[in-house]
């Protein structure tokens, strides 16, 4: 790291919220009416949602991996792949409690919100930058992690009827470390070279597209037809 420390990565973040401030990314999820049998399917296109991703986090793990094979993005790419693995059997019982099929298999949300997310992540990790993809990682867990949180405590205020296994899931407060250790991937691509305004691109498209993901949980019309039956 360079003897500035970590403080042009902080500029980058704090550009990036700069952004979140003046051009807000809406999470409908804690606007819409509550309505019993709406909110169930509402927290299945969530759960869908969310099971699609990971296998696009996944392979974007690996394709930042096999692009920048050394530390400190190995050490990102890794224990963020292992964090994903290792939330799948816990989403899979999300489902099963919320009276799903299997959401890693065909069943997923019609409306076309839920794969912006993919495609922004896979386009850093493809395309983009050491830089883009640390700032385009640690953007993700700043936005989602608390969102998510928002989510669960509004369902507890109003005493909403949602299995516990949801509660443990999504009512998750991310890693302080991880951040740090996204932060550390941002400030060393910059001190390789990296052009910051390319990162700064990356970490807005992939908030925008935790957005739709949002909006596709919330305001999806077509029941996604996954209750046991």
């Amino acid at each position: 790291m360079s003897a500035t420390g970590s403080a042009m990565a902080e500029q980058l973040v704090a550009e990036v919220e700069r952004l979140r401030v003046s051009e807000p990314v809406d999470n409908p999820l804690l606007t819409v009416p509550a309505d019993a049998e709406q909110e169930t399917e509402r927290l299945r296109r969530l759960v869908a949602v969310e099971a699609r991703a990971h296998a696009a986090e996944l392979s974007a793990y690996g394709t930042v991996l096999s692009r920048f094979p050394r530390p400190p993005v190995a050490d990102l790419c890794l224990t963020m792949g292992r964090v994903v693995h290792e939330a799948g059997p816990k989403l899979g019982r999300v489902a099963d409690a919320l009276g799903m099929r299997d959401p890693f298999s065909c069943h997923h949300p019609a409306a076309h919100g839920a794969f912006p997310f993919n495609a922004a992540l896979s386009h850093a990790a493809q395309a983009g930058n050491q830089t883009a993809f640390g700032l385009a990682a640690h953007t993700d867990m700043a936005v989602y992690y608390p969102g998510c949180r928002a989510l669960v405590e509004q369902l507890r205020k109003r005493n909403a009827r949602v299995p516990e296994e949801f509660f443990a899931y999504f009512d998750d407060p991310g890693d302080e470390q991880l951040l740090d250790l996204a932060v550390t991937v941002v400030q060393d691509g910059l001190d390789r070279g990296d052009d910051p305004r390319e990162a700064v691109l990356h970490a807005r498209r992939v908030e925008e597209a935790i957005g739709e993901a949002w909006r596709t949980a919330a305001g999806g019309t077509t029941p996604l037809h996954m209750q046991q039956g």
